[in-house]
């Protein structure tokens, strides 16, 4: 019976040692064993607390790195969209550079005087082309620019020559040379035009 009341004793201690060790293990303080004083697990508990924060900012620095990428790849596909809608826009801007040459020789052509019926003929079917190609500009939002009776403006306007008339404002253009192109809204080229001062 005594025997029994020991071993029942015995018993008992090592369950309260062992809550007694886990209560301060769970507070974070390393029990001394007999093996040793207690440094060893504090120091094994030390670096692995180390090698967390040089992990935890690995990954801090991986997630920079990973958020700059992100947004360089959104910033390019957003300039390669743009890019690709001004190239869209603006599809026909070198062809009618040229066209609008053809322009300035159908419109010269268009203003000789015609003397016989063959020659006004001839000048009707000018006038009906010159009007097919500037219609077909104007669907591709190519359209010339006003000059004259407007307010010289140095983005659509090239000024040629100066002069002082008493009918005309300041800084209003008098004459046209040179028509003057928009596509959209970008200059083609300037109204070449003379400018009251």
């Amino acid at each position: 019976m005594t025997e029994n009341k020991n071993e029942e004793q015995t018993l008992e201690n090592e369950t309260i040692e062992e809550s007694a060790a886990e209560a301060v293990f769970a507070e974070g303080e390393i029990p001394a064993t007999e093996e040793n004083d207690g440094t060893v697990e504090k120091d094994e508990l030390q670096l692995a607390q180390e090698k967390i924060a040089e992990l935890e900012a690995k990954i801090e620095e991986m997630d920079n790195r990973y958020l700059r990428l992100q947004a360089d790849f959104d910033n390019s596909r957003r300039r390669a969209k743009l890019d690709m809608e001004a190239a869209q826009k603006y599809r026909v801007q070198s062809i009618a550079s040229d066209l609008v040459e053809a322009l300035d020789n159908f419109e010269r052509a268009t203003k000789i005087e015609a003397e016989n019926e063959q020659t006004k003929s001839l000048l009707s079917g000018m006038e009906m082309v010159y009007k097919a190609i500037t219609g077909a500009l104007a669907k591709e939002g190519i359209e010339p620019i006003s000059s004259v009776g407007e307010e010289f403006d140095p983005r659509l306007h090239q000024a040629v020559m100066q002069v002082q008339d008493e009918n005309f404002g300041s800084n209003i253009v008098v004459e046209e040379f040179q028509k003057g192109y928009l596509l959209k809204d970008r200059v083609i080229r300037p109204a070449m035009v003379k400018v009251n001062e």
